[in-house]
């Protein structure tokens, strides 16, 4: 295991949630994987060589030290209103981009512009609870195909206001297959989030490498 003082969860078993417990499984780190289909759950992990348990999100949130909310926005509100002060203590990973359909074949997003999905998410978490914006700078096709990435891996960008907490999602970037990037704080977060500078859908628009990333920042 990657991180072997941590239990990680992934909540979610959709495009990003399944294509991070792959590239997880690939690098040899072993987490909990839960959903709210917990056959789908068992199915997805029965194709990852021992490294996932299907677990139900109850449990994944009393066993995980590190849970990776791979759900839409609206979803990861609900869990964080649902859980609560078992979350305390708890690292959460937030790869949710805050957009929705526009109506003309694209996307728009549903919060203020000014605002992010991260510090929205962050300030609702109980005292103690720790979060990390990270995993959603790509989409899940890109993410599937960018990693283990050679001669040089392909970036990851992450913010966190939390050092600690920040160094142990770069542990899981790195199982993931990518080179971890932090960008700095929470307040930073939108600038990895969906039409943010740094992520592929936005000015950046691919993927690059780290002396590429080091000077977009």
């Amino acid at each position: 295991m990657t991180i072997p003082d941590s239990t990680v969860a992934i909540i979610g078993t959709g495009n990003i949630g399944g294509t991070l417990a792959a590239n997880f499984a690939a690098g040899g780190q072993d987490f909990l994987l839960a959903g709210r289909d917990l056959e789908a759950a068992r199915k997805l992990a029965d194709t990852l060589d021992g490294h996932a348990e299907a677990v139900t999100v109850d449990e994944a949130v009393a066993r995980a030290d590190v849970l990776v909310l791979a759900v839409w926005l609206d979803s990861s509100r609900q869990l964080i209103a649902q859980y609560g002060e078992r979350l305390a203590g708890k690292v959460i990973v937030d790869p949710s981009n805050p957009v929705g359909p526009d109506g003309e074949g694209g996307y728009r997003k549903v919060i203020g512009e000014q605002e992010s999905s991260g510090q929205i998410l962050a300030r609702l978490l109980p005292a103690g609870a720790r979060l990390v914006k990270a995993f959603g700078t790509l989409s899940a096709p890109t993410l599937a195909a960018a990693t283990r990435q050679e001669p040089e891996r392909a970036v990851q960008f992450y913010a966190a206001d939390d050092a600690a907490a920040g160094d142990l999602v770069a542990d899981l970037i790195r199982a993931d297959g990518y080179e971890p990037v932090r960008v700095g704080g929470l307040d930073q977060s939108i600038r990895i989030e969906m039409f943010g500078d740094l992520h592929e859908y936005g000015a950046l628009g691919r993927v690059v490498t780290k002396s590429e990333a080091l000077a977009a920042l």
